[in-house]
């Protein structure tokens, strides 16, 4: 070999090492840094082996052009920590994305020297700070995404003029929105949504020529909406939800050529609704497709021309305004309506028969109104209704056999009206029917078995009526029962109702027994049998209910005692024995019941001393009273046998200060006795050799008393005082460690008592509504039951501002966490089976919300917890009352495939066809779409849903 070629050979690989040692070298320590600063508990990046060959090209999530760092992706690996400044060394890097993790600290300032950006996806961290005003430099940027951190301060004014895409979303950034963001004119979509921007939305927004999507949501944006917003020519989706504008709608933005969805719900708008949002009245074709306008302060609605009137409008959303007049006819000309909701305003007169023709209808939402007559049957052409809510209204006559027919209904309320005669035989034909609410009006008779038999109902509500003869024993076949209110008697076949939690039967005419099959109810968290004419014993086992948290028996004839074992029901917080014929003493065990805030037994035939800790803890004599035989406290009434016991303790009492005088006085004798021997034995000790004194024993050892917090009454649920003090120590001072999730509703502690309970407690933040408000509220919202809802269990309102809620605890966390763990583990954590059952349970959950003119608004896989069984429960409806609201979350990502699997999962996943999101498909739609989603052994254990393409 040439000498020169073995030279070369031999100097090969450090050649290699010196072409490394520039800029590739500075990058493997940028990245190094970045490792250093983080806490990896996957172990994503142990393989970021700085001796690699190809190092570090060859790194997880790391890409390379030409040996240069281009992208940097790391997305959902719970990754925590601080972002090195270093990461300004990878000069050429153009996309970033770390979302999805647990970052904290600051964005830095450095990432601004990075200018060949083109993408940054920081979403879902924990970031803080400011947004660095040096983004300006990064003048290719096109995608900037920092939604969901706690970032604040002001948004800079010099944005980089190349941005496409700009999500702030779910941060506590504030001020007024820069009229300099007009400046973007490439700009396609701008997302503001839940932050505390104020002021007003800038005029300038209508130079956006390019401006697809406008999100503003959930501010404290003032003002009106400005009519320049008409030039936007590209714009699609305009949403301000939840803000506080005022003034008019301009008719032109509805008029806007390729606007798809309008969302202004939750404002002060007033005046009249313009006819441009129902019909075209320019020359392009009709795009307006979503009209959300609800909780507004509107009063009428333009009449369009019927010569002009072209429509494809599909969801009309007008609920809670003060809209008066008839029922508006020229609507039933929309015929692509698909859901119709105009409750909750001042309509009055008949519906007329012209409904008929909205043909491709499924939702019809009337309720709370003042409408009267009787509801034409022409509605029968409405072929595809799932949802028909006319309560609240006067509609009279007999109960429309017809809907018995139309056999797609999922929910008939037809409650508080004038409704007489008797239910429809035809009604037992809905098979698919799930909530049916007659109560309030005036129907007699008995209820037809084949209703019985509908075993699909998860709400029956016919209370308030004239119902006479027998429950019938069907009733056990309504498998999937959760809310029952009733008449007649209580047949053993309920116990057959397994999924019950809420079972109404107040103020009717029960005759007989309570059946001892209550107990086989293990779900059933309100029992409410008061003022009837029930007789015989409460029954012992009752205590199986375990999830019992109200026992209403009063005003009945029930005899017996008062069963101990009710001490065992842990989470009841309300037990009201009153008027009855109870007799016995009693037990002391009741009062070890750790929830209860209400307790009445009066109007019985009990006797003995009230236990003192129950006394204590319930210091109200109307509590006790009526009963002959009853004494002690509170009852301003002594018991004999305490008198005796008195004048014992007394005698006892002389002879122990007698006994202790004697014992004194000995002791003085003995202490003197010994001083005298002491003196002694030191002048021994003078002349001659001295002498050790024993050693006397130590007492040093002191004994500690824990603090049992007596002062005041512990945190409990409705109707009474709490203390913070075991609150307090529960969650270690309100500790950082205890917090279990961070919303816009403030944050979620973990309160782990010392009596082995554990709770969720909510503090929101600061500006909630006064003491006064916040109770009613409260109470309000602790009337939601569901068992795919958080049950709210208790508040505390009080100074300074403090305002908490008390929910159960949930161990098993949300499905954030489980998406983020099935990501990692090829499925094996979520099986598709289980995710139908999720799928299904919030879907389920958020039908009950909507039939409950409740809207939750801001829908995440984080505010979906599972209990001991993992059985979803969605959390964080109905607090917007409650609360200003902080920012929240919302649930777009552009680069995640979270957004298609938790919406449109089921479309790959569950084999089904799912809905085109912006058609806005009901709750109950997606249900019955559940429902019937076929999920078996043949279904992949995972599978990779088509994710949401990049708006770059």
């Amino acid at each position: 070999m040439p000498p020169l070629l073995f030279l070369l050979v031999l100097c090969a690989p450090f050649l290699s090492y010196a072409d490394r040692s520039g800029v590739t070298i500075a990058e493997i320590g940028a990245l190094t840094s970045f490792k250093l600063n983080l806490q990896d508990p996957l172990g994503a990046l142990n393989g970021w082996d700085p001796s690699s060959p190809a190092a570090p090209c060859d790194w997880r999530g790391v890409a390379c052009v030409n040996n240069r760092v281009t992208d940097l992706r790391l997305p959902r690996l719970q990754l925590s920590g601080r972002l090195t400044e270093r990461l300004s060394d990878l000069r050429m890097l153009r996309k970033l994305s770390l979302r999805s993790n647990s970052f904290n600290g600051t964005i830095p300032s450095s990432l601004c020297k990075c200018t060949s950006l083109r993408a940054v996806f920081l979403q879902y961290n924990s970031l803080s700070g400011n947004l660095p005003s040096e983004i300006g430099n990064l003048t290719g940027l096109q995608i900037l995404n920092v939604a969901q951190n706690r970032l604040s301060g002001g948004i800079p004014g010099d944005l980089p003029l190349s941005l496409k895409y700009v999500d702030v979303s779910s941060n506590s950034f504030s001020g007024e929105i820069p009229s300099t963001v007009a400046n973007l004119s490439q700009l396609q979509l701008i997302n503001l949504s839940y932050n505390q921007f104020s002021g007003e939305i800038p005029a300038s927004f209508g130079e956006l020529q390019q401006l697809q999507y406008l999100w503003l949501d959930h501010n404290l944006l003032g003002g009106t909406l400005p009519s320049a917003l008409a030039n936007c020519s590209s714009l699609v989706h305009l949403s301000v939800e939840g803000n506080a504008l005022g003034g008019v709608i301009p008719a032109a933005i509805a008029a806007l050529p390729k606007l798809q969805v309008i969302a202004l719900s939750q404002n002060n708008l007033t005046g009249s609704i313009p006819a441009s949002i129902f019909c075209n009245i320019s020359v392009y074709t009709p795009s307006l497709r979503i009209v959300q306008l609800g909780f507004n302060g509107f009063t009428d609605i333009v009449e369009p021309e019927a010569s002009t009137c072209f429509s494809i409008v599909q969801v009309l959303d007008i609920q809670h305004n003060n809209i008066h007049g008839r029922f508006p006819l020229w609507i039933t000309n929309v015929s692509t309506l698909t859901m119709l909701d105009v409750s909750n305003n001042a309509f009055s007169g008949e519906i007329p028969p012209e409904i008929g023709k909205l043909q491709k209808l499924e939702e019809l939402k009337v309720a709370n109104n003042s409408f009267t007559g009787m509801i034409p049957e022409e509605i029968k052409k409405c072929a595809f209704l799932r949802v028909v809510d006319f309560e609240g209204n006067r509609f009279a006559g007999e109960v429309p056999s017809f809907f018995g027919y139309m056999t797609g209904l999922k929910v008939l309320s037809f409650g508080e009206n004038l409704f007489s005669g008797s239910v429809p035989q035809s009604y037992g034909r809905l098979s698919a029917l799930e909530t049916l609410s007659l109560r309030g009006n005036s129907l007699n008779g008995t209820m037809p078995e084949e209703v019985m038999g509908l075993g699909n109902i998860s709400t029956l509500d016919l209370s308030g009526n004239k119902f006479t003869g027998q429950i019938s024993a069907s009733i056990g076949n309504l498998s999937r029962l959760t809310v029952l209110n009733l008449s007649g008697s209580i047949p053993p076949e309920i116990g057959n109702c397994s999924d019950i939690e809420i079972l109404e039967l107040s103020s009717n005419s029960l005759t007989g027994h309570i059946p001892t099959d209550i107990i086989r109810l293990s779900h059933l968290k309100v029992l409410d049998l008061s003022r009837n004419n029930l007789t015989g014993d409460i029954p012992g086992d009752i205590s199986k209910c375990s999830s019992l948290s109200e026992l209403l028996v009063d005003h009945n004839h029930l005899s017996g005692t008062i069963p101990e074992s009710l001490s065992e029901l842990s989470n009841l917080t309300m037990l009201d024995l009153s008027a009855n014929n109870l007799s016995g003493e009693i037990s002391s065990n009741i009062s070890m019941i750790p929830n209860l805030v209400y307790f009445n037994v009066s109007g019985n035939n009990l006797e003995g001393e009230i236990p003192s800790v129950l006394g204590s803890r319930f210091n109200n004599p109307s509590a006790f009273a009526n009963n002959k035989n009853l004494c002690g406290k509170p009852l301003d009434r002594k018991c004999d046998n305490i008198v005796d016991r008195d004048r014992k303790r007394l005698i006892v009492l002389i002879v122990v200060i007698v006994a202790g005088a004697c014992l004194l006085a000995l002791c003085c004798c003995f202490y003197i006795f010994s001083l005298l021997r002491w003196r002694k034995r030191l002048k021994e000790g003078a002349s001659g050799e001295k002498k050790r004194s024993p050693a006397r024993a130590s007492s040093g050892a002191s004994g500690g008393r824990g603090s049992t917090d007596n002062g005041g009454p512990k945190l409990v649920m409705f109707n009474t005082k709490i203390t913070l003090a075991e609150t307090i120590e529960a969650t270690r001072q309100f500790d950082e460690e205890n917090v279990l999730s961070r919303t816009r509703y403030g944050l979620v502690f973990k309160a782990c008592y010392n009596d082995g309970i554990v709770l969720s407690i909510r503090r929101l933040p600061d500006g909630s509504l006064d003491e006064n408000m916040f109770r009613k509220e409260a109470e309000s919202l602790g009337k939601v039951k569901h068992r795919n809802l958080t049950v709210l269990r208790g508040y505390y309102a009080g100074p300074p501002d403090m305002r908490l809620l008390v929910y159960d605890y949930m161990p098993n966390g949300n499905l954030a966490t489980l998406l983020q763990e099935a990501s990692h583990q090829d499925g094996h954590v979520l099986n598709w089976p289980m995710r139908h059952l999720i799928a299904l349970g919030i879907a389920r959950g958020l039908a009950f919300l909507h039939q409950s003119s409740m809207v939750h608004g801001d829908v995440k896989p984080q505010s979906v917890l599972f209990d001991a069984d993992f059985e979803a429960h969605l959390s964080d409806f109905g607090l917007d009352r409650l609360t200003i609201a902080t920012p929240g979350l919302l649930e777009l990502d552009p680069e995640s495939s979270e957004w298609e699997e938790f919406l449109l999962g089921v479309k790959v996943g569950l084999l089904c066809t799912a809905p085109d999101p912006l058609d806005r498909p009901t709750m109950s739609d997606i249900v019955f779409m559940l429902e019937g989603c076929r999920v078996g052994p043949d279904i992949p254990s995972s599978a990779d849903p088509t994710s949401q393409p990049s708006p770059a």
